[in-house]
């Protein structure tokens, strides 16, 4: 009997493990993957200085974050719940250690945003986003009876903006603009009163006019220079391209994205992309290099592929067996919505240059390989759910 027990044991492991696979959302990871592909062929297009061998840098980052992805979809992600106060010391921790390496020099707005360690080096405010969202959404749920009250939503909230405060001193707009999202995302699927979210958004945008009118007016400059004219620039159409730097980006954008028409121009005529004209090709603006290549069939590819990421991170917003899982992927969903809609708004010249990464698309490994254990915890949420499910209906039949 003892000889035979630990291969039934084994057995019921693998059998496990298989069944847990086969609960993932197939969906989910397909627009996961196939964004990772397309970003791969474009990158790969856009092989000329300095884009040399990005493609292949990030196709390790696509491969190592899959397998993340996977073995995250494995475990209950109830159980960060209990190291909440491990998880949100951590993202303070990560934060602040950016401080410890000097800023590189140079261009006006430059920043330290990555911890430099052997051999690579990882932007700490992006991973932290992650963080952040498991952190309050476990906070979040241990305040659950007291949703009504306002100073559990101005702890929340509090708890929130900590962290963004210290991103946004490294400096880093758009990331802290992240952070406040997760952090509204949080309350309002944890069901904030209508009232609360009311006066949180007239608080944003009373915030907002001061900051970028009535204290500069007064001299007193919140932001700096180069980030109030990357908030502000697109509204003006008339912007001086030799004198603006973020009017030239935009400027160069809309042509990028104008000249590829319905089917793009190909990898080789994309001279806006492979010219030099668009700056950040790879990253910021990389939006608009597809658009270029690829015409309007690509640029819709490419949206169609963020449709399914959002529509199936909505469905398990909705099916999560409980509050917790709910929280953290309303905040995922929150997160992907944001990077999305601003990026692709800003190379079509209707959002601020805000430096946010396209998810899955962009290059770095910090943004994708953050996006894949978002896509683990997605999983990881949909597998418990549906195992709660099948455990539910295996209890009312028996």
């Amino acid at each position: 009997m003892s000889a035979t027990t630990p291969l039934r044991l084994s057995g019921e492991s693998s059998s496990r493990t298989r069944g847990q696979l086969l609960r993932i959302d197939p969906l989910l990871m397909f627009a996961a993957v196939a964004l990772s592909a397309c970003s791969i062929v474009v990158l790969h297009a856009l092989n000329v200085p300095p884009y040399v061998g990005e493609y292949k840098r990030q196709a390790i980052f696509a491969v190592l974050g899959i397998v993340l992805a996977l073995v995250i979809s494995r475990f209950d992600y109830s159980r960060l719940r209990e190291l909440r106060y491990v998880i949100y010391s951590l993202t303070i921790v990560l934060n602040l250690v950016v401080f410890a390496f000097p800023a590189p020099g140079g261009s006006a707005g430059a920043s330290q945003r990555r911890i430099p360690l052997p051999g690579f080096s990882f932007q700490s405010s992006v991973i932290c986003m992650v963080l952040l969202i498991l952190a309050l959404s476990a906070f979040a749920v241990e305040r659950s009876r007291r949703v009504a009250e306002h100073r559990t939503t101005a702890r929340i909230l509090l708890l929130g903006l900590v962290p963004a405060m210290i991103v946004m001193a490294q400096p880093d707009l758009g990331d802290a603009l992240i952070y406040g999202v997760i952090a509204c995302a949080v309350l309002f699927f944890w069901g904030t009163s209508w009232k609360h979210l009311a006066a949180l958004a007239a608080l944003v945008v009373a915030a907002t006019v001061i900051v970028l009118t009535v204290a500069p007016a007064v001299g007193v400059h919140v932001l700096k220079p180069y980030q109030t004219a990357r908030l502000t620039t697109f509204l003006n159409p008339n912007c001086n391209v030799t004198k603006d730097a973020n009017c030239y980006q935009l400027h160069e954008g809309l042509i990028a994205l104008g000249s590829g028409q319905k089917t793009g121009t190909g990898p080789a005529r994309a001279s806006q992309a492979t010219g030099g004209f668009i700056p950040e090709a790879d990253s910021d603006f990389i939006f608009a290099t597809i658009g270029e290549m690829y015409g309007f069939v690509g640029a819709a590819v490419v949206i169609s592929l963020y449709a399914l990421l959002i529509w199936r991170t909505l469905r398990i917003v909705t099916m999560a067996k409980n509050l917790y899982g709910t929280l953290i992927a309303g905040g995922i969903l929150a997160m992907f919505m944001y990077q999305v809609f601003v990026t692709i708004g800003m190379n079509m010249g209707i959002m601020p240059v805000t430096g946010i990464p396209l998810p899955l698309i962009a290059y770095g490994g910090s943004s994708v390989v953050t996006t894949f254990i978002a896509i683990g915890l997605l999983q990881s949420i949909h597998v418990q759910a549906r195992m709660s499910t099948a455990g539910k209906a295996r209890a009312l039949i028996v």
